[in-house]
């Protein structure tokens, strides 16, 4: 029964569907994780069976920018958040903690303007894209490999300052600490090979290694990872694993 509780505040984190949130709901997803592929799974299968139909009635452009609003919407655009405010972060010329504080700014400057124009299109174009029959599962293997990304920040980053990413970071290098990177990478392959064989192999190989350049990147400008920073991982490696789907698709 208690774990039923762990897992509705992973949704109730992670997403806008009505659970119902505790009050330890930040905790509980911090101590829980590394389960965040399978609510990325839910995520996909939700904007893939979504994507599926409106095939059936518009043109495929159209779908690709409904079904991506119909992801921001599901998660509370709270990573998209994230990724404006990395953006905007990381172009600002100043020592590490300023460009915590730029990031913290409830402006959106020209840099996160920019990151998230070029990230949302590329990654509405990239659905566009994708054939009807396995549309669904390109899906969940995208949005399993942008909350797997996520996993991996934790796991291998370390906290900017004492904030939201304090929390998952602490808990990825805490008791068990490679356990629970397995179990993760075993639920995203797991999945992702079981629908796409080496194309889903292939995409979340795609989003893991954004997740290590931006464990670089974040490094560098702000000495460490961020909730934003989480928040553009999640975003960028769900474009990652697309283009892979994409390139591996056309070559085969």
């Amino acid at each position: 029964m208690a774990m039923l509780k762990e897992i509705k505040n992973l949704v109730a984190f992670l997403t806008r569907i009505p659970v119902g949130m505790d009050p330890d709901c930040l905790t509980d997803s911090a101590n829980y994780m590394y389960l965040f592929p399978l609510v990325g799974a839910v995520i996909g299968l939700l904007a893939g069976l979504f994507a599926w139909l409106l095939l059936n009635i518009l043109a495929s452009l159209v779908v690709g920018i409904l079904s991506l609003s119909f992801i921001l919407l599901l998660t509370g655009l709270h990573h998209t958040d994230g990724l404006l405010d990395f953006g905007d972060g990381i172009m600002y010329q100043g020592p590490p903690k300023k460009k915590i504080e730029i990031m913290h700014d409830q402006r959106t400057g020209a840099g996160g303007l920019a990151l998230g124009l070029v990230v949302i299109l590329a990654t509405a174009s990239c659905i566009a894209e994708l054939n009807k029959n396995s549309i669904i599962q390109s899906l969940v293997v995208s949005e399993v490999s942008a909350k797997l990304a996520m996993v991996i920040m934790a796991w291998v980053g370390r906290s900017a300052h004492k904030g939201t990413s304090t929390y998952f970071v602490n808990a990825m290098h805490s008791q068990y600490r490679s356990l629970r990177l397995v179990v993760a990478l075993f639920i995203a392959f797991g999945i992702a090979i079981c629908l796409l064989r080496i194309v889903g192999f292939t995409a979340v190989i795609a989003g893991l290694a954004v997740a290590l350049v931006l464990i670089g990147v974040s490094n560098r400008h702000f000495k460490g990872v961020t909730g934003d920073v989480f928040g553009a991982g999640n975003e960028l490696a769900r474009l990652a694993s697309l283009i892979a789907i994409l390139v591996m698709v056309r070559w085969a």
